[in-house]
């Protein structure tokens, strides 16, 4: 691999070293020390740049660690570095105008940074003095203190895309089609009387410490991306401001603050013109603290229902007695029988009917009847379906005819909120069921275009839940074919334009996993019927365990309770235990 060849330039020492990653991609590492220098210029045509602002020690100097990653290794030609008065200068040229070169840099805090990319990302992270940022098409992300924040947005070629997770002034349109928001935000100045409030402007504070907390962004984008204090993994598919929807206004009556405040961020205008409208929340004295659950009452026998699953999370059946190992306390306890649990479910069934199956409803259809006809007689089933919102067919019920005519109520088409559509089941739909078996059936091709919600918002509701999401992924060219050629197979050489996105591949097994539940992608329309009965089976294959018991415990299960699979490679979890009558 090639080093970097460096000059020493006053008042700067470089000093140089190179490490190799493994692949084609190589990265160049140069460790700078910097006496009283306090900006940085940085232009990056062929690549993303990442800057990190990281804490000093009075009186102590730290390295600008400087690292460029390239294909093949980067030479120092390609990375041009001048510095004068204070002032550094980083300059990517790359030998081929191909070639890609990411930058990746600490320097202390409170530096004057400026980066200019063309279509590559930037991210800057920590308590910068000032950040001035321009692209055109790449995406901008600060993490900065937000005590006193001065910020300057501007979109040059486009309406604006932006999240931030305080709040912000308006946007105004500018001449010759640009868009502008500017501001200020900020807590209550030491020396000033009055709040800084977004839009205003106020004299700084003297204070040091005040001083040392002021951001200045000046962000400037052709048609990219601007986050302001929210990972990237928090953004929502669609940007612009709309009007919450049903299933939006379901969550945010929920009171699940984690969804509640990605809703905010998405749409913070209509967030707060509908919050406005809902009655305050009203706090009641306790006299005592009421524990979450119930308390196991002290019982010689007690039942404990639970299911056992591999390494593929995938439940295991036709275990018995001497399968099992219970302990309390660490003593080892009877097992005096292990049945099936018959106890039913309540299922929902989460339809996808957005614009990718609009010509298709009759196959969407018959695939949920194929589905009801499938589940236990005993079994409660809710069908929901989503576009751009969510739409109740039907509340639960064992009445099948009922849930077959219901199928006959919709139509296809628009965008797609899977995610609002998800965390409206879980909120709306099982929430008054805790404690109860609940499962999510999901029938979708994966991908979303339209919910507030960002995917992994969806997490901590979904274990809390205790819901169990069984996904089936089922590709829109496929739903096409077979509505054209019911039962025929898929042609080989046209199924790489019916298979699912690796982005909603991911998703839909993390979903399974999460909840407990398992994921299908489905290649072939007989997959589906496949799935449905794998599903049921799944959903049975749980265990209610009797054993002798003196011991006692809060919300449901004692904490000194254990309860073990002996097969190897088995995982069990432990969902309820009442007291038996045995």
């Amino acid at each position: 691999m090639q080093l970097f060849q460096l000059k020493k330039i006053f008042p700067l020492i470089f000093l140089m070293f190179a490490a190799a990653l493994t692949g084609l991609t190589q990265e160049s590492t140069r460790e700078i020390k910097i006496d009283g220098a306090s900006s940085i210029e940085i232009v990056n045509h062929f690549g993303r740049v990442a800057i990190m602002a990281v804490p000093t020690v009075a009186k102590e100097t730290l390295p600008w660690d400087l690292t460029a990653t390239g294909p093949g290794g980067v030479s120092e030609s390609e990375v041009r570095i001048t510095a004068s008065k204070g002032r550094v200068v980083i300059v990517v040229t790359p030998a081929s105008r191909e070639k890609r070169i990411d930058l990746t840099l600490k320097v202390p805090e409170r530096a004057k940074i400026k980066i200019e990319t063309k279509a590559g990302a930037i991210e800057a992270s920590g308590n910068f003095l000032s950040i001035d940022a321009r692209t055109d098409t790449g995406t901008i992300v600060t993490d900065t203190p937000t005590d006193d924040v001065t910020y300057h947005l501007l979109w040059i070629e486009s309406r604006p895309r932006y999240l931030a997770d305080f709040a912000v002034s308006d946007v105004k349109e500018r001449s010759g089609g640009r868009f502008e928001i500017k501001g200020r935000h900020g807590e209550l100045v030491k020396g000033n009387d009055s709040k800084a409030v977004d839009g205003d402007t106020h004299t700084p504070s003297a204070d040091p410490e005040e001083k040392s907390k002021s951001v200045s962004l000046r962000l400037t984008t052709s048609r990219g991306i601007i986050l302001l204090n929210v990972p990237p993994n928090e953004v929502v598919n669609d940007l612009r401001q709309r009007p919450l929807t049903n299933a939006a206004k379901a969550i945010i009556r929920s009171g699940d603050s984690l969804l509640t405040e990605a809703i905010r961020r998405a749409s913070p205008k209509y967030f707060g013109d509908y919050s406005r409208t809902l009655p305050p929340i009203i706090t009641q004295p306790n006299f005592a603290t009421r524990s979450k659950g119930m308390v196991v009452p002290v019982a010689a026998v007690k039942t404990a229902f639970v299911r056992v699953t591999d390494l593929k999370n995938r439940a295991i059946s036709g275990l018995d007695r001497v399968d099992f190992e219970v302990t309390e306390n660490g003593i080892e306890r009877e097992v005096m029988s292990v049945k099936r649990s018959t106890a039913p479910f309540n299922l929902v069934l989460l339809l996808d009917v957005s614009g990718s199956v609009e010509n298709y409803v009759n196959f969407i259809r018959k695939a949920a009847r194929n589905f009801v006809e499938t589940v236990g007689a005993d079994d409660r089933v809710s069908i929901i379906i989503f576009n751009e919102d969510v739409k109740v067919l039907s509340g639960f019920t064992k009445d099948k005819g009922e849930l077959s005519t219901s199928l006959d109520s919709f139509d296809a088409g628009g965008g797609t909120a899977y995610y609002d559509a998800l965390a409206y089941t879980i909120s709306e739909s099982l929430r008054p069921l805790r404690g109860e078996r609940t499962a999510i059936v999901v029938l979708t091709d994966g991908d979303d275009n339209r919910s507030f919600l960002p995917f992994d918002s969806l997490a901590g509701s979904i274990q809390e839940s205790g819901s169990l999401i069984y996904p089936l992924y089922v590709p829109s060219g496929l739903i096409a074919l077979a509505a054209q050629n019911p039962g025929s197979d898929i042609d080989p050489m046209r199924k790489k334009y019916m298979s699912l996105t690796a982005k909603s591949e991911g998703e839909g097994e993390k979903l399974a996993k999460l909840s407990g539940g398992v994921y299908y992608p489905i290649t072939e329309v007989r997959h589906i019927q496949e799935a449905y009965e794998d599903i049921v089976l799944q959903m049975r294959s749980a265990y209610m365990v009797t054993f002798r018991s003196d011991v006692t415990g809060p919300e449901g299960i004692s904490p000194r309770l254990r309860i073990k699979a002996k097969p190897a490679n088995t995982f069990t979890t432990v969902t309820s235990v009442v007291a038996s009558g045995d």
